[in-house]
């Protein structure tokens, strides 16, 4: 009687591998288990600029909020505020400013590289680079106007505010110089974006 022998197969794959190459193909996952959903492996220092633009950006929104109450933060008007005008336009502001900031997350997540699965007719479709690091960068250019203007107000070449009180000049100047740092963090982030998705 002759031994039979035993047709070799494939070994099957390991479950964490089959799971990882499933997120793979199907543009849930990072293929590198960067947990952020991107299609390579984003830098951290990428990482972290991008999740600390929201709070750059905070500090002179909520210096700005009581301004849509009346109350001046010390600096000095030459009209008198008019409620129905100036309360909307210092909530949307301060509003749509952190929503933009939240949105610059997506240059490091893969929302920003795949459209969510979930949006009818175009979800799971592929963004192309240009799409998202060309208004991007316009942002962070605009975002370094304000910079460098805020720097000519401080040296006392441009316009600025004026304030009742030195105190109330530190915070109000504190409060804009953090916020124009989103420009340059706004431009390296894009840049980031723009290397790892064009290898």
């Amino acid at each position: 009687m002759q031994p039979t022998t035993a047709l070799p197969t494939a070994p099957a794959p390991a479950p964490a591998t089959a799971a990882l190459d499933a997120e793979t193909e199907t543009g849930t996952g990072t293929g590198t288990g960067t947990g952020t959903g991107t299609e390579r492996p984003v830098p951290r220092w990428a990482e972290l600029t991008a999740r600390a633009i929201p709070w750059v950006g905070l500090p002179v929104c909520l210096w700005r909020l009581p301004f849509a109450f009346g109350f001046t933060m010390g600096t000095v008007q030459h009209a008198s505020f008019d409620w129905t005008v100036t309360a909307p336009y210092v909530l949307t502001l301060s509003t749509v400013s952190e929503c933009l900031a939240l949105l610059c997350l997506g240059l490091v997540r893969g929302w920003g590289e795949r459209l969510p699965a979930r949006i009818p007719r175009f979800g799971g479709r592929r963004i192309p680079p240009a799409a998202v690091a060309a208004p991007a960068a316009v942002a962070g250019l605009a975002l370094i106007a304000l910079l460098v203007s805020w720097v000519l107000a401080v040296l006392g070449l441009g316009s600025n505010l004026q304030y009742t009180a030195p105190g109330w000049q530190l915070l109000g100047e504190s409060c804009q110089g953090v916020m124009v740092l989103w420009g340059p963090m706004l431009l390296a982030v894009t840049l980031a974006y723009w290397i790892r998705r064009r290898r």
